[in-house]
């Protein structure tokens, strides 16, 4: 008895080879390395893809609220203020709704000029995120290191902020390597020269948490403040 239909080995029009993707990146070391915290401030700051945020300073005041963050699209996305009595001493970062998400605290009498976030607008130990600190005593060129809360014995960093503060050519890095998880530019505009309002642009990384960036970037700006007094 024969069958209408009989199965037929699989056949191959070439010589099967070994599967491949061409236009798959690889990993450079210039990726962020991964697993990195999956947030810092909360889930609703990081995203799968990168964020690029425009951060604007303006230079020729002192007022409450001078320090300002929006997407590309200009829509507001963070501000800051500080208290006018101890303006370069604390700061807040606050939601596009007003809301507070960490406080900044220099640290007084310290050698490497050390600096504390806190979550919300608490100071209190039980509500640390991260600490920053100068690497070294003398520096040329920007080198910041930032241990997280649970990092209590700081023996490696969790992150470090390296580059030139004046180009705004920094680049935050995840850990002691090589991999980053954040850059910031120079953004020439006519408002920036005609206004008196300095205007930088940052990337965020896929996966990174930006509220936290934009936390390093105020300190790294207060920073750069007292450098120049």
């Amino acid at each position: 008895m024969a069958y209408p239909y009989e199965p037929q080995p699989m056949a191959y029009p070439y010589e099967p080879q070994p599967m491949a993707y061409p236009y798959q990146p690889q990993p450079s070391p210039s990726d962020p390395m991964l697993p990195l915290p999956a947030s810092i401030y909360g889930p609703q700051y990081c995203a799968p893809y990168a964020i690029d945020l425009a951060i604007v300073r303006k230079v020729m005041t002192i007022s409450d609220g001078n320090f300002a963050v929006t997407d590309v699209n200009g829509n507001m996305v963070f501000n800051v203020k500080g208290s006018l009595v101890t303006l370069r001493d604390r700061r807040v970062l606050l939601d596009a709704a007003g809301n507070p998400i960490t406080t900044l605290r220099r640290k007084i009498v310290t050698m490497h000029d050390r600096w504390e976030a806190f979550r919300g607008e608490s100071t209190e130990a039980k509500d640390l995120i991260f600490t920053l600190k100068r690497s070294s005593l003398i520096q040329f060129k920007t080198k910041l290191d930032v241990f997280l809360a649970g990092n209590t014995k700081e023996d490696v960093c969790d992150f470090k902020v390296k580059g030139s503060w004046l180009e705004r050519s920094c680049m935050i890095y995840a850990g002691e390597s090589n991999n980053i998880v954040a850059q910031m530019h120079k953004k020439h505009t006519v408002e920036s020269v005609l206004i008196g309002k300095d205007q930088f642009m940052v990337t965020v990384y896929p996966n990174v948490d930006y509220a936290f960036i934009v936390a390093l970037i105020v300190i790294l700006d207060e920073i750069n403040l007292d450098d120049e007094d």
